[in-house]
């Protein structure tokens, strides 16, 4: 065990965040603290780093072991670059390595003793650097900032001069750098683009120590972590396994849970209407049998009620009535700002019905091709057309949509005035605003909570086309779920904005990658996406334009219907080969039954049945040559 968490409590003011939380980790697990917006996740971390004490409880850190901590939000303040930013991790790798080039120096104006005690410190020292991976330490720093977004021509850059997001990342690659026994991370993909979130999946899965996460990318927990601790009303339940087995394990502990509670709820329910009848004899020996039931009552320890999941709050997602079946159709679209070519020649189209993911590095263009398709933008070439009776729900982050002298309620009722006061604090709570939250201003809400206000809006909106920029930011888990649940049924045409790789899966019935200036589309999740990724990249967008004849042009614009038919064939295939193996492991059961068969006295003795046994096995082998041709023309 490297790390203990026992009985860990913390309230503030009035308001018990943590109870009697315990909690460990072994040497080299990676676990993970999940649980809805407030829960104490954070706070959980600041106390086991001593940034926060607890009111009662103890941190046990293993003895020696190093902690680093990445907090969500960073002050960084350097006057350095991005690079001499790094290079300062390192710093103890190289004065060994200037002490290394001193001795280099000195060595060839030494002889005897001197020379023969200076060499073997140079060998010590030499030992010593190559076991700190001193030889590399150049390439990692490299490695590091590259894995997590940053260009080379960016390394210069001076760190005051950066963004929140950026100052984040140059944080979390120091981190990564000090390889610390124990790493502490509090959302460490919110400022992160898809590649640079698998980097650092992969780096994780590989790293030599400990890891304990925050964090709401159930994709990203998915690949990571093998244990979660769940904060849910101040207590900590520890679960084996990742995101998607903690979430089935806690539906079957609360179904259990709450099956018990509605059975104890029955028999008190069962003892107090017999207690009732009883003492309604009103006579002396039915009274007395009356006391003992309610003495029985007394000393029962009552269970609570599991808390009621926000999941289960269903958002009615319809439009209000249906577009025609084109809905939108781009050709030729074109965009740059300045020098910056974000995107050419696009042309794609989506159907009524489809829900289609737009996805692709930070800076590709992907929020400005929604801004031009929602007419904020002018593009600087092409054009697009809408189809019959489409109309748009548009989210984006800026949050044009609301009306800042208003409070949470009114910005709902106001828009609709048929939705009853429980309706419209329903969907606000769907989006995590209870009780007295709902009378707060627009104005006093902070970016993420605007942006939580504007989905709620936009999810009552009957809209038959929803443009979404990243709808899942600022949302936890449970809401991101009553969202996945309301766009899967959803009948009008989705089209969004996304990094959150769980929620793509979840919704996404096709796929565009910005990738290349060009858009390469994907009928499927996003697991189908990682699996053609590299195939049709290489095709759509890996060829130089100058190297583009006119067969591949054509060829780069294929449509979504002729992957569509490609899948289709490829699933047809599938079944095709299921059925010749399930054929052939038929067929080669009952030429061996008809070997055994053969064996026995009472056939091998009867003429007529032993030349149609004979008959029925060449027969056999004749359809088996021809299922295993098939059947390699198949897998082939």
């Amino acid at each position: 065990m490297i790390l203990a968490c026992n009985n860990i409590s913390k309230s503030f003011g009035t308001s018990q965040i943590l109870n009697q939380v315990c909690f460990h980790i072994e040497e080299r697990e990676k676990a993970a603290i999940v649980g809805i917006n407030g829960a104490g996740k954070s706070t959980l971390l600041k106390i086991i780093v001593g940034e926060l004490s607890s009111d009662e409880g103890e941190v046990i850190i293993a003895k020696g072991k190093t902690i680093g901590y990445l907090a969500q939000h960073q002050a960084l303040s350097s006057h350095n670059t991005i690079y001499d930013e790094m290079l300062e991790v390192k710093r103890p790798i190289i004065e060994m390595e200037e002490k290394l080039r001193r001795l280099e120096q000195e060595m060839p104006s030494l002889s005897g003793k001197e020379l023969s005690e200076t060499l073997e410190t140079y060998h010590r020292l030499s030992s010593e650097f190559d076991r700190v991976n001193g030889y590399a330490y150049r390439s990692e720093i490299v490695g590091v900032l590259k894995g997590l977004g940053f260009e080379e021509e960016e390394f210069s850059k001076m760190v005051d001069t950066l963004s929140g997001g950026q100052k984040t990342r140059v944080a979390l690659g120091k981190l990564l750098l000090s390889r610390p026994d124990i790493i502490l991370l509090d959302e460490p993909t919110n400022h992160l683009d898809m590649n640079s979130i698998a980097w650092l999946e992969s780096f994780l899965l590989n790293y030599n120590g400990a890891v304990l996460i925050v964090a709401h990318d159930r994709y990203f927990l998915n690949r990571v972590v093998t244990k979660i601790l769940e904060l849910d009303g101040g207590k900590g339940i520890t679960f084996l396994g990742n995101y998607s087995e903690y979430a089935q394990k806690k539906e079957q502990l609360r179904e259990t849970e709450l099956k018990a509670y509605l059975n104890q709820q029955r028999e008190i329910k069962h003892q107090e209407e017999v207690i009732t009848k009883l003492k309604s004899f009103n006579r002396e020996k039915s009274i007395r049998r009356a006391e003992s039931r309610e003495k029985m009552l007394e000393k029962m320890d009552v269970l609570e009620k599991p808390t009621v999941v926000n999941s289960e709050i269903h958002i009615s997602l319809e439009p209000r009535y249906p577009s025609g079946n084109d809905v939108l159709n781009v050709e030729h679209l074109s965009k740059s700002f300045g020098n910056n070519r974000l995107f050419s020649d696009l042309n794609f189209s989506i159907k009524r019905g489809e829900k289609v993911a737009i996805i692709g590095n930070n800076g590709t263009g992907k929020t400005t091709l929604l801004k031009i398709i929602n007419g904020q933008l002018p593009s600087d070439s092409g054009s697009f057309t809408l189809g019959s009776k489409v109309k748009i729900g548009y989210y984006d982050q800026e949050h044009h949509v609301l009306h800042m002298e208003k409070t949470l309620f009114e910005e709902i009722s106001d828009a609709y005035p048929n939705m009853t006061n429980t309706e419209v604090r329903n969907i606000l709570a769907a989006f995590l605003f209870t009780g007295d939250d709902v009378f707060k201003r627009i104005s006093d809400l902070s970016g993420g909570e605007r942006g939580r206000v504007s989905l709620a809006k936009l999810m009552l909106s009957e809209a038959n086309f929803l443009i979404l920029d990243e709808p899942t930011n600022h949302l936890d888990i449970v809401s991101k779920e009553i969202l996945e649940n309301a766009l899967r049924k959803y009948t009008g045409t989705l089209l969004y904005v996304s990094h959150d790789r769980y929620f793509i899966n979840q919704t996404a019935t096709r796929i565009m990658d910005l990738t290349g200036n060009t858009l390469v589309n994907y009928i499927g999740n996003y697991d189908y996406y990682l699996e053609k990724k590299e195939e049709l990249t290489a095709i759509y967008a890996g060829i130089p334009q100058e190297q583009v004849t006119p067969e591949q042009t054509s060829a780069t614009k294929l449509d979504w219907q002729q992957q569509k038919e490609e899948q289709a064939r490829q699933r047809k295939r599938q079944n095709d080969l299921a059925k010749t193996e399930s054929r052939i492991q038929e067929l080669e059961e009952r030429d061996a039954q008809i070997d055994e068969l053969m064996t026995q006295e009472e056939i091998f003795t009867d003429v007529k049945e032993c030349m149609k046994l004979n008959m029925e096995k060449a027969s056999i082998a004749q359809e088996l040559e021809t299922l295993y041709e098939k059947w390699e023309e198949l897998a082939e």
